[in-house]
């Protein structure tokens, strides 16, 4: 198990997924933020298999983040 996987896919989620995402965000979109995340991590040492050991599916991490965080804005 790895925090350090797990802290980077929150911050980076934090810091990456824009406030402007609508719920309506496409399969692209989200898989586009998803590439670049597992990228990012990469470049700072860190794989996929280490985010994912905690988390489970990356996409549906920042598709859940991305539904959240609109429903917190419309309330």
């Amino acid at each position: 198990m790895s925090t350090l996987g797990t802290d980077f896919l929150y911050k980076w989620i934090g810091a990456n997924v824009p406030d402007t995402v609508t719920v309506g965000a496409d399969i692209i979109s989200v898989a586009e933020l998803t590439q670049k995340l597992f990228a990012d991590a990469k470049s700072v040492g860190i794989s996929s298999t280490e985010i994912e050991e905690d988390t489970g599916s990356v996409y549906e991490v920042i598709l859940d983040a991305i539904v959240h965080r609109d429903a917190g804005i419309a309330d």
